[in-house]
């Protein structure tokens, strides 16, 4: 996840991991486990 954080101009991956959180309700890993 680190590497989509740094691509979408986050300097702090955690950042990112909390904005997703707040919008989808689950986790970065939650989210592409629901895919498996």
């Amino acid at each position: 996840m680190n590497q989509v954080a740094y691509a979408l101009g986050f300097e702090h991956p955690q950042s990112f991991n909390k904005l997703f959180k707040s919008n989808t309700s689950q986790s970065p890993l939650q989210f592409r486990n629901s895919f498996n």
